[in-house]
């Protein structure tokens, strides 16, 4: 699916304001057994194709009304992904304006991990 050129703009906006990490430092991450919060924006049915091992599905209509749930502490790291790497930027985003400080968003998302991690 083509996306749009106004969501593509908005996405790039966001990417300005936010932290990006990619396959490398989340990796990093897990081997050096830093704790952090792994979170799938995706949409149910896009779990059908696949997802990063310990990641928590929280989709984006409902990450700014379910977070504080699951991640209480704004000072914990988390890192967002969706397929691309564009809708968890507008998630990441939305989450610092909401307090959290060490948000980040996987670059290329599921597609870039997918394509580090071919099974």
């Amino acid at each position: 699916m083509a996306l749009g050129p106004a969501f593509i703009q908005l996405a790039n906006q966001a990417k300005a304001r936010i932290k990006e990490i990619d396959i490398t430092q989340l990796s990093e991450l897990k081997n050096q057994n830093i704790p952090f919060h792994l979170i799938d924006i995706r949409e149910q049915n896009e779990w059908l194709y696949g997802v990063i091992p310990d990641a928590v599905l929280i989709t984006k209509g409902l990450i700014e009304h379910e977070i504080e749930r699951v991640v209480p502490n704004k000072e914990d790291v988390v890192v967002l992904y969706c397929g691309g790497g564009l809708r968890s930027a507008l998630a990441a985003d939305n989450l610092q304006l909401m307090g959290y400080t060490k948000v980040f968003s996987l670059q290329g998302g599921y597609g870039a991990w997918k394509a580090a991690n071919p099974v």
